[in-house]
């Protein structure tokens, strides 16, 4: 993995996914097959409810990060991003959400990229470095 030397903030040009939807905030590491996102934890996410971050608010932050991935990759090369769908989700783990103001990480290793589809293994970590939630999930490119 590569961690950026300055890490990326202003990240919602490199995903389809707009405000008040965007679930990743900050770029941290890029690597042909792996990535890192964060995102810090606020009131005003659409998926804050009780006081954490839903669910569905961590696997559509899983799913982001992926994006993100593609995004970043095809800024790279002069293109716009490309809107994504997700293709499959399994094994989906989660032992603890996310509480107001906390910043979680997520990492996402790309076992298999072929014709716009990817698999990849998912982990997410908490401020203490410890795995609160993990997913495989299947991507897809839409063209």
């Amino acid at each position: 993995m590569i961690l950026l030397e300055k890490p990326i903030t202003n990240i919602e040009h490199l995903i389809p996914q707009k405000t008040p939807f965007v679930m990743v905030d900050t770029l941290l590491g890029f690597s042909n097959t792996n990535v890192v996102s964060s995102l810090k934890v606020l009131e005003a996410n659409i998926f804050f409810e009780n006081k954490v971050l839903s669910e569905s608010g961590l696997i559509e932050n899983m799913a982001q990060t992926v994006a993100l991935h593609t995004g970043y990759n095809y800024f790279l090369k002069g293109e716009p991003a490309p809107t994504g769908y997700i293709g499959s989700i399994k094994k989906v783990e989660i032992s603890r959400l996310p509480q107001l103001h906390e910043t979680i990480k997520t990492e996402a290793h790309i076992l298999h990229e072929f014709m716009g589809v990817t698999l990849v293994e998912i982990t997410v970590f908490n401020a203490e470095k410890e795995k609160i939630a993990s997913s495989i999930m299947k991507t897809v490119i839409a063209n």
